[in-house]
């Protein structure tokens, strides 16, 4: 790769996750100040969906840190921001809903749902182990010890691309839950669609970036049996 090709790389990988950020951060402050006519918490529509999907044995439980929503499949409860727990706000019942249709997934059994949880392990390991290799190949020119980074570098990269379609179809669901459950009128759909949407850029980000890593080393490791 030549400088101004390594230039343009760091400047895009500096970009895309500091573009998401700002969209989804951006996006959700407009929305956390805008008032739900159903004058509904995010832990009231929360708990509303998962009592109209049989869930009622799932708790919705108040957690620290902003946008820290999440759903714990281990513990099979869903933790919601102080925020977004206590907020009547069309952000709140948006992410609300989108943290219970992972609630939904796991009940159903959704493949990529299921997927994902599989390969969690393995992402946690690769990731950690990746860079030895993938360091003692490229100062000791090992090609063979690069390669073994690359390919569990590869694991987390297919961790992120699985989680796009876990996350796109949870706020699907969340969508539909809002809708047909009244949450939301027809006017405050869009909005709280804008919400998930820009929330799910976030994801779309670290895909890009964890696939302009693994190409770039493609090239690196490309380069090093050619010399």
């Amino acid at each position: 790769m030549s400088f101004s090709t390594y230039i343009i790389y760091f400047l895009l990988v500096a970009a895309i996750p500091l573009w998401a950020q700002y969209r989804v951060k951006t996006t959700y402050a407009k929305y956390a100040k805008v008032g739900v006519r159903s004058g509904l918490t995010g832990a009231e529509v929360a708990r509303m969906i998962l009592d109209r999907n049989g869930l009622s044995d799932i708790p919705v439980r108040e957690t620290n840190g902003i946008l820290s929503d999440h759903y714990d499949p281990g513990k099979k409860t869903v933790f919601l921001s102080s925020s977004n727990y206590n907020g009547r706000t069309i952000a709140g019942a948006a992410v609300a809903a989108h943290e219970v249709g992972h609630v939904i997934q796991d009940k159903e059994g959704y493949t990529m749902m299921r997927l994902r949880s599989a390969l969690v392990p393995a992402t946690m390991f690769s990731s950690n182990i990746s860079w030895v290799f993938l360091l003692i190949g490229m100062f000791a020119n090992l090609s063979g010890l690069m390669l073994i980074g690359i390919i569990l570098m590869a694991v987390g990269v297919l961790f992120q691309l699985v989680t796009l379609p876990v996350e796109f179809d949870a706020s699907k669901r969340a969508l539909v839950q809002l809708e047909s459950g009244g949450f939301v009128t027809a006017d405050e759909l869009p909005q709280a669609k804008q919400v998930l949407s820009a929330a799910a850029m976030t994801y779309v980000a670290a895909m890009a970036v964890a696939v302009l890593e693994l190409l770039r080393l493609l090239l690196i490791f490309t380069n090093m049996n050619r010399n």
